[in-house]
């Protein structure tokens, strides 16, 4: 199967535009970009210059963290450009549709209807896990892109690695399965989840999204990428703005990609699950709490006897928590960050005060 087949045909014909730096990526005295010739004041080095639009260096370390080859990887503006490029590249206007299993990420919905393509629904099932034969069942011929988050946001389940792979298999010649693993890091090593990232070079239609804002904790670099069969990529390299990557940016990543960084990463998400576990018991026993999903992710979705209140009483010591009550069958949940330990700390004497004025009180928790 070539996956391209799926995209619009007027971005299979198109002739993409060539940068200057694309058309000419060496010499000495550089004229053809209609650039400064002096570095901005106060220094920045080569900041005067249009970047280089794949950087070597970010890719290589990229593609050796990921396990795939160059060619299998676009590198841009976090997941969020990846997820948009995708729609386009794929979703003509009035005739396309995007599939996703609400409640998820609202980026896959906003890109289809900025993009003018229909969104099929196919929910999660009342445990909040993704439905296979659902999704399955739901994909019309119009469907060309398939959204599955794993683990979830704003729930916070994964996905079994044998469900994401059966999903691949049955959607072949049919659609692309995009896989979002934002929180990837995150998950219990010894789950049934976990990244798919190795399966990109067996399934031509299989698409994975990761990004360095989570747990690479640079969430304002905006550095994620795109993994896929190289024919994907290169049509999205079609549609790409010419500089993605500000060379501030790739500086940036590079440092937390070094052997360092990656070793700091590691520590941070180990503190990061045992904290979620911590937090998960201690929220279970406060009596302003009803329920805290399971989570493979760095946060926590939590429901409330009063979520009002409990945002009030948070952002009144300080906290801000996100509202996720807008999203089908969390209308009383707040999703909850894991922060450092005493943020943690913050959090839960907050709600303990809550539950206990509330029962002083006789209302609900």
């Amino acid at each position: 199967m070539n996956p391209v087949d799926l995209a619009r045909p007027e971005i299979r014909a198109l002739q993409p535009y060539s940068s200057a730096r694309m058309e000419a990526p060496s010499g000495d005295v550089w004229l053809n970009a209609n650039e400064s010739p002096w570095p901005p004041l106060g220094g920045g080095n080569g900041w005067n210059r249009y970047p280089d639009p794949r950087p070597a260096a970010l890719t290589e370390r990229l593609a050796k963290l990921y396990c795939v080859e160059p060619d299998q990887m676009l590198i841009g503006r976090g997941s969020d450009e990846g997820i948009d490029l995708l729609v386009r590249a794929f979703c003509a206007a009035g005739r396309d549709a995007i599939l996703i299993s609400p409640p998820t990420f609202g980026m896959y919905a906003t890109c289809a209807r900025v993009q003018g393509a229909a969104i099929v629904e196919a929910p999660l099932d009342a445990e909040f896990k993704l439905d296979v034969d659902a999704v399955l069942a739901a994909t019309t011929p119009a469907v060309k892109l398939v959204f599955v988050c794993s683990p979830n946001n704003p729930a916070g389940a994964d996905v079994p690695r044998a469900e994401i792979l059966r999903l691949a298999a049955a959607l072949e010649k049919r659609a692309l399965l995009v896989v979002d693993e934002a929180y990837v890091e995150f998950s219990d090593p010894q789950g049934d989840g976990g990244s798919v990232v190795d399966c990109v070079g067996k399934f031509a239609n299989l698409v994975v999204l990761r990004t360095l804002s989570k747990a690479w904790a640079l969430a304002g670099v905006r550095v994620g990428s795109v993994l896929a069969d190289a024919r994907v990529i290169a049509l999205l390299r079609k549609i790409m703005p010419p500089y993605p990557l500000p060379v501030p940016c790739v500086e940036a990543a590079l440092r937390a990609l070094s052997s360092d960084g990656e070793r700091t990463m590691r520590e941070r998400v180990a503190l990061t699950r045992s904290e979620r576990r911590r937090m998960r018991d201690e929220l279970a026993k406060l009596g302003c709490v009803g329920e805290v999903l399971p989570s493979q992710t760095n946060f926590l979705a939590v429901r409330f006897a009063d979520a009002g209140a409990a945002s009030a009483a948070l952002l009144a010591a300080g906290v801000v928590v996100r509202d996720v009550r807008r999203y089908p069958r969390l209308g009383d949940a707040l999703r909850v960050s894991i922060g450092t330990p005493a943020e943690n700390d913050r959090v839960l004497e907050t709600l303990r005060c809550l539950s206990v004025a509330s029962e002083r009180m006789g209302l609900p928790a």
